[in-house]
């Protein structure tokens, strides 16, 4: 009888040990598609950006195959979930909120919130009082259009289902201010024709993101989440990650 329960008891663990090998040969990527420089698709149709240079170098370090799927931002969670995917790397906040649903990863990135309006603006003071009355814009369900509707009750808040439709009304005169990433404002102020419009205003706003930016998994899937840890760590150690960084940014966002 005991031999016949420690050779179930290896088979058993044999199979786990074969399962969680067999966990790890593929990952699949969720990511937005409409974030750029972080996620965006290029004119073949190609998901590009910081973001997806980032999961090829960890999937690299992870000795996986990895393959990406677009999907829209506010189903992108209810997607991991679903399990569409396998984790999401889409310059996703971390938030409490967030973490009662999915387990993150250690930060990859961190960015402050910043506003930005058109430059003949006469916003000089960004306080929920100075802006009363004013016309704010952000993406839906991010940490910036939380932090607008709870500290912004005076003001008109507008929400979008993409960034670049935010940026578009603020460039059309539609929309006083946005509050949004620094990194992506950046982007689009620096590297657009719509973007010649506007400039910042205020100084950065670190309590929009103050847990930084992760890569979000299912709860159960603890052993991918340590190992993309892992990785993250080692695309830092050595200079991965910093040949990332200068091609879409002159300044370090780690």
């Amino acid at each position: 009888m005991k031999i016949a329960k420690l050779f179930a008891a290896a088979a058993v663990l044999a199979l786990t040990a074969a399962t969680a090998q067999a966990e790890i040969k593929t990952v699949r990527i969720g990511t937005e598609g409409a974030y750029p420089p972080f996620n965006s698709t290029d004119s073949s149709g190609q998901l590009v950006g910081f973001d997806i240079d980032i999961a090829k170098a960890l999937c690299e370090k992870m000795k996986v195959e990895c393959t990406f799927v677009a999907q829209d931002w506010d189903g992108i969670i209810p997607a991991l979930l679903a399990k569409k995917f396998d984790a999401i790397v889409a310059s996703m906040s971390i938030t409490d909120e967030r973490k009662e649903k999915v387990a993150f990863t250690v930060p990859y990135y961190q960015t402050p919130g910043d506003f930005i309006a058109p430059k003949d603006t006469k916003i000089t003071d960004i306080s929920p009082e100075a802006l009363k009355g004013k016309t704010l814009g952000t993406q839906s369900a991010t940490t910036a259009a939380v932090y607008l509707e709870e500290k912004y009750k005076g003001s008109e808040i507008k929400l979008y289902p993409t960034q670049d439709e935010a940026n578009a009304d603020l460039a059309a005169g539609r929309l006083d201010a946005i509050l949004a990433d620094k990194f992506v404002l950046y982007e689009w102020l620096e590297k657009s024709n719509d973007g010649k419009c506007c400039k910042f205003v205020g100084p950065d706003l670190k309590d929009v993101n103050p847990q930084g930016t992760g890569i979000a998994v299912r709860k159960e899937d603890n052993e991918l989440r340590e190992k993309i840890n892992a990785a993250i760590k080692e695309i830092v150690a050595d200079g991965t990650y910093k040949k990332i960084n200068a091609k879409y940014f002159p300044f370090d966002i780690y």
